[in-house]
């Protein structure tokens, strides 16, 4: 049903985004040419196609690990249509893009997830105490999510003259108001259900509210879509209709130092990332174990140059000058991924969580076990995928027209920032991170693997810096700015990225040769505590190998003598 509505939305929302009926895809041409006309109609394509993947995976899968990829895939066609929307235009379109990729798929797991157990609950199927424990606990977590999304949503579309007196204003208060409604049902049940006051009938009525508040919020939301919001007439400057803000400076150290403007999307991931490592550290060390500082540190250090990168003048400035986006790419891609591989994660989740037992319902820690054991990640962790993602993000992001392409929406550029910092983890944690990986390499592989990618680090760097072809030309001459000299900047993006890439690097060999060098000590250490237990008598089994040898050898000389 969902593949089946969007594929139906391409052709209606391509008449209706260019002002045409029905009747004119009728028209030999006409669908292709209004379909290319705006943004919506691909949307859709991409919808359907995420939309029908999902299906058959989840159609076809024998194991739960198959859903994770049916979950993204799902994620990105509910994103799909929403990010090419009203999100996109206006002053602070930045932040309402945030928000939007934020909220959607937070609401759309938590709603759905609702909806599903109103409806075992109205069939009288049996539901385990475990399942809605771990509802209630997501719940918890998405609900925050979910209304300052929102909140910033209203921010964002509520501006100009008399932004209150519109049916976007009215409309946004209502959704505002089922959202405190939904959250007071929710905190009633969960009090009532843990005190033991509510019925299996009393619950099962105040699931189905909930689920028609819910519902109502989102036909709300579809209302919205309809009607052009108060920023879609505010007057905007090039600079806004690329980036959401105003540039006025030129990016000197001062303004790159003091000018922020927080970049939503990031900043929410780091600190969601920091808590829940914070939580999981908190339980270990409540069990009794001990757990390296040095670790935590390089994982909180690790997201605060993400964030750093992402909201302050570096973020700000990325869009519009190629040597801060160089800048920012280094950082996420090369620096912020180094320290975050250190923090272990992975190994302080399996230690923090509890294993279900033969009997018990698996749980986070089966989970997370299964994962690691999952085939997809073993063929994502492949050594020569992994460098082909690594290099490959330089040289067909920015030698092909993707980089421009991408520049020229917030959502793109998001997407590649994301990238930039995911290519990175996985090459660094096949490398030098704590976390075993699922196809881990020796010390000299690892080695081999850092000094393979040099070369095309610096010789990125230097045709940057050599060549007379600029990137993203067209781009960066329609945003116009006063002080911008594309070649100075391109310039300085190759010296960034040949520096940039090359000194991680280098951290990495030395290391690299540090931890060679204490497993084989820790590994001698082993030998010789072994030896001497007397647990162990190949040594002296090879000493009397060799004095046997030796008598047989003084035996035939003294025959041949006599």
């Amino acid at each position: 049903m969902w593949a089946g509505s969007a594929l139906l939305l391409i052709p209606v929302d391509a008449a209706d985004a260019n002002g045409q009926t029905i009747e004119t895809l009728l028209l030999p041409g006409a669908l292709p040419y209004l379909v290319q006309g705006s943004y919506l109609p691909g949307a859709w394509i991409v919808a359907f196609i995420l939309a029908s993947a999902s299906y058959f995976l989840l159609a076809l899968g024998s194991r739960w690990t198959t859903f994770l990829p049916a979950l993204l895939a799902s994620m990105l066609a509910v994103l799909a249509p929403v990010v090419v929307g009203q999100v996109l235009v206006g002053p602070g379109h930045d932040f309402g893009s945030d928000a939007a990729i934020i909220g959607v798929p937070v609401s759309a797991a938590l709603f759905g997830a609702s909806t599903v157990l109103t409806l075992r609950l109205c069939s009288g199927r049996a539901i385990r105490p475990g399942t809605l424990d771990r509802f209630v606990r997501m719940a918890w977590f998405a609900w925050p999510l979910v209304l300052g999304s929102e909140m910033v949503l209203a921010a964002f579309k509520l501006v100009g003259p008399d932004p209150w007196q519109t049916a976007t204003a009215t409309l946004i208060l209502t959704r505002l108001g089922l959202l405190v409604g939904l959250a007071c049902l929710f905190a009633f049940t969960v009090i009532g259900e843990r005190r033991r006051r509510i019925s299996r009938h009393q619950l099962t009525l105040l699931s189905c509210v909930g689920t028609t508040l819910s519902l109502t919020y989102l036909l709300v939301g579809v209302v919205m879509t309809r009607i052009p919001p108060p920023q879609y007439f505010v007057p905007t400057t090039i600079a806004e209709v690329f980036f959401g803000f105003t540039i006025d400076e030129a990016p000197t150290l001062t303004v790159l130092a003091t000018s922020w403007r927080p970049n939503i999307l990031f900043a929410v991931i780091a600190v969601s990332a920091v808590i829940l490592y914070l939580a999981a550290l908190r339980r270990v060390r409540s069990r009794g174990h001990a757990w390296p500082l040095g670790r935590t540190v390089s994982w909180v250090l690790g997201w605060v140059v993400v964030v750093v990168a992402t909201s302050s003048g570096l973020g700000k400035y990325s869009g519009i000058d190629f040597g801060v986006h160089m800048t920012v790419h280094m950082a996420l891609n090369m620096l912020a991924p180094l320290l975050l591989v250190m923090g272990g994660v992975v190994t302080l989740f399996l230690r923090a969580t509890t294993p279900a037992g033969t009997h018990g319902a698996a749980g986070p820690h089966e989970w997370l076990a299964a994962v690691l054991k999952w085939r997809v990640l073993r063929v994502l962790y492949n050594p020569l995928l992994i460098f082909v993602l690594f290099i490959g993000s330089y040289y067909g992001l920015y030698f092909t027209g993707l980089f421009e392409e991408a520049m020229r929406f917030h959502w793109g550029h998001q997407a590649m920032n994301l990238h930039f910092l995911i290519v990175g983890y996985l090459y660094y944690s096949l490398i030098i991170g704590v976390d075993r990986p699922p196809r881990p390499l020796p010390h000299l592989g690892r080695l081999g693997f850092v000094l393979a990618a040099m070369p095309f680090h610096a010789f990125f760097g230097v045709i940057l810096m050599t060549s007379t072809t600029l990137i993203a030309e067209d781009f960066y001459r329609q945003v116009g700015a006063p002080w911008a000299d594309l070649s100075a900047s391109q310039y300085v993006g190759g010296g960034v990225a040949w520096a940039g890439g090359e000194l991680p690097l280098l951290i990495v060999i030395i290391a690299l040769g540090i931890q060679w060098a204490r497993q084989d000590q820790r590994e001698a250490v082993r030998k010789d505590r072994h030896f001497d237990s007397g647990l162990d008598d190949d040594f002296e089994e090879y000493n009397a190998m060799l004095r046997r040898l030796a008598n047989r050898r003084a035996t035939a000389d003294s025959r041949e003598d006599t």
